[in-house]
């Protein structure tokens, strides 16, 4: 049986701090009310002494607190090395044109790169780790054939710049908006993807109704950390002990997902719909009727398997939209765990279309319960009234998501905006992007955070404005190399300079596969297998498997897909020098550029690169203007002197050598230059 990690966590936490008594103590006072609880504090702009430094609202609050420490901003970073980091931090691609661009023509090569439809891709990932997505769930689960269409909804959601508090309320209560219709249950997939745990029903309903428990504190878990930033799983046994949070805020939110039912739903209105499903359970009858043939094996088991198989094909053939796709949804329906009637075990009995109050569980022991808490918000985010939004809509998911963007505003805009901002420059204003209560870090600039979340509001919850916002300031436009700023602030907490970055898997993937020219950039459809040789399609499209990763993503600090996931942990481990040396994909890839290579024709001769020819003759210099296009495509650069001397003395005498050009290419391939990002 699995449980959900934060319970655990928590739990032994408390154990250390109190040596097993804690749980057993009553609350001792009022907490102390985190910083992001409260009203957006707006102000004016501070003063700087650099005054032709800022670009936009941004540099002026970064500038200001790096001159109170006695600090200057890093000098810009050069053209080449801000396009690549453009195309990266955008769209998880390197840039289309490796050409030399001017800064006064920025501003429209980030909005050009925000138009690109790999934006959408590039974001959903992020979003994705967040949401728990999978496309494959343990095999006693309900199918999630059809998940993809959750990722692709993410995808055209931010291509089309959906105002981020309408991209909430459509993943948790799409169903009840009056201007969505059953295509648009594909959203409710935060939801309808939510990991389950294995149930043997043969066991007494005091067991299960544990492992009940635990799903209900998983989905609370995942909306509390993912949209407000806060670890609400925590009050399942107990009032959080550092942010005032009360187990009756926990239960009457657990209430909300006592009353779904995780269900794949239909994509097209009742009308097309119902025939599809009285065939399908037709279909699913024969099915099973084939599999009692085979079980009971009679003489003439061929001719029967042979009339059945004909008859099902009939139905499908016969029956529009058949193939229907389904969405991974939800339902609202209370869910208790009973006795089952007449024989040992248990029942989960759903009551469709109803919604129920939890009772308040003592320790989070669902065995030992207190009264019933109403379903509704969490008492420190009162809504208009002056009270916690009540929660009376069926089960209560549209009124939560809407006490999300409405009563807990200022929170959800810090959270969103703050986690745009980590993903931009390697940290966050906040460095704990979902831990906003009193456990989490303070922010290093809360003055800027709050004035970014508050014209992140006003201007529609756009994430495409506030991508602009952030690309065309000085403070990201800065050189990666600053050696006064490492020196005195190594953890950039003043951003006097910018991060060199790691390419997460995901982009170094697909970045090898653009340089080889095998990308696949089909947007959207079924996953496929990461690993399959064939598989050139971009890496979000890889299949990820809850029960069993695939190895290529496990050593690459892949996280897992089961669990929400802020950030990426980034290890160096001798698997991934294995795989960049010996992997069937790298040398694929390493084949095809170096075939390129060799046989593709040269256009022009080569520039002076420094180093004489070691070999007389054209083909000499026909191998160095193939090392310079190798370098153009790769990097957008032309090879160092000390770079084209290195090629000279590998390929020299092996010029028309396939596997010399191709073992050359793997080295570029799987260098620095490709795995990081100034």
């Amino acid at each position: 049986m699995r449980f959900h990690t934060s319970s655990s966590l928590c739990l032994t936490l408390l154990l250390l701090a109190a040596g097993g008594a804690a749980l057993a103590k009553k609350d001792e006072g009022p907490k102390p009310v985190p910083w992001s609880f409260a009203p957006l504090k707006r102000g004016s702009l501070p003063q700087v002494k650099d005054t032709a430094w800022p670009r936009t609202r941004i540099d002026y609050y970064i500038l200001a607190k790096m001159e109170a420490a006695g600090l200057k901003p890093a000098p810009r970073a050069e053209e080449r090395a801000l396009q690549r980091r453009l195309s990266f931090d955008l769209t998880g691609l390197p840039p289309a044109e490796q050409g030399q661009g001017t800064a006064s023509s920025w501003s429209q090569a980030v909005d050009a790169t925000l138009r690109s439809p790999h934006y959408g891709e590039r974001w959903a990932r992020h979003w994705l780790d967040l949401a728990r997505y999978t496309d494959q769930t343990p095999d006693w689960l309900d199918s999630t054939k059809y998940s993809y269409l959750y990722r692709d909804w993410v995808v055209q959601a931010l291509n089309e710049d959906m105002p981020y508090d309408r991209f909430v309320l459509r993943q948790l209560a799409t169903d009840f908006l009056p201007d969505c219709g059953p295509q648009d249950r594909v959203a409710l997939g935060f939801i309808g993807l939510s990991p389950t745990y294995f149930k043997e029903l043969q066991l007494p309903p005091e067991i299960i109704k544990t492992t009940v428990a635990d799903e209900w504190e998983e989905h609370v878990d995942a909306i509390g950390r993912t949209f407000l930033g806060l670890t609400l799983a925590c009050a399942r046994c107990h009032d959080h002990k550092s942010d005032p949070i009360s187990a009756q805020d926990y239960y009457a939110l657990a209430g909300v997902f006592a009353s779904v039912k995780l269900s794949e739903l239909p994509t097209m209105k009742d009308e097309f719909w119902k025939p599809v499903a009285k065939a399908r359970a037709e279909v699913a009858a024969m099915e099973k009727q084939m599999a009692d043939l085979k079980k009971k094996k009679p003489k003439d088991m061929a001719e029967q398997a042979k009339k059945i198989e004909t008859v099902i094909a009939s139905i499908k053939t016969a029956t529009p939209h058949y193939n229907m796709p389904m969405a991974n949804a939800v339902e609202d329906a209370a869910l208790y765990v009973v006795n089952k009637e007449k024989e040992h075990g248990t029942k989960l009995d759903y009551k469709m279309g109803m919604a129920r109050d939890l009772e308040l569980m003592k320790r989070g022991n669902p065995n030992d319960l207190g009264a019933a808490v109403p379903r509704r918000f969490l008492s420190m985010f009162p809504s208009k009234t002056g009270l916690p939004r009540k929660f009376t809509t069926g089960s209560g998911r549209l009124e939560l998501a809407q006490a999300i963007v409405e009563d807990a505003a200022p929170l959800t805009a810090r959270v969103i905006v703050n986690r745009v901002w980590k993903h931009h420059f390697g940290r966050g204003l906040v460095d704990t992007p979902s831990e906003f209560g009193n456990l989490g870090e303070a922010p290093t600039h809360p003055e800027l955070l709050d004035d970014l979340a508050g014209r992140f509001m006003e201007h529609g919850w756009s994430l495409k404005w506030l991508h602009r916002e952030i690309l065309n300031s000085a403070t990201w436009q800065q050189s990666s190399l600053a050696p006064a700023s490492e020196q005195r602030d190594p953890e950039n907490k003043l951003y006097a300079r910018m991060l060199r970055r790691r390419l997460d898997w995901e982009s170094w993937r697909d970045a090898i596969l653009s340089a080889t020219g095998q990308i696949d950039l089909k947007l959207g459809g079924p996953a496929s297998s990461i690993s399959a040789p064939a598989n050139v399609r971009r890496s979000l499209y890889g299949a990820s498997d809850r029960q069993d990763m695939d190895p290529m993503l496990r050593i690459h600090d892949v996280p897992d897909p089961g669990a929400h996931n802020p950030w990426r942990t980034e290890t160096i481990t001798p698997l991934q020098g294995l795989f960049a040396l010996n992997s069937p994909f790298i040398q694929q890839q390493s084949a095809v550029l170096g075939k390129w290579a060799m046989e593709h024709r040269v256009e022009s001769p080569p520039s002076d690169v420094g180093t004489p020819a070691r070999s007389s003759g054209l083909d000499a210099k026909d191998m160095m203007s193939r090392v310079e296009d190798v370098y153009a495509r790769l990097f957008g650069r032309a090879p160092s002197a000390r770079e084209a001397e290195v090629a000279q003395a590998f390929l020299s005498g092996r010029e028309k050598d396939g596997a010399a050009w191709a073992q050359y290419a793997q080295a570029l391939l799987a260098g620095n230059e490709m795995l990081f990002v100034d």
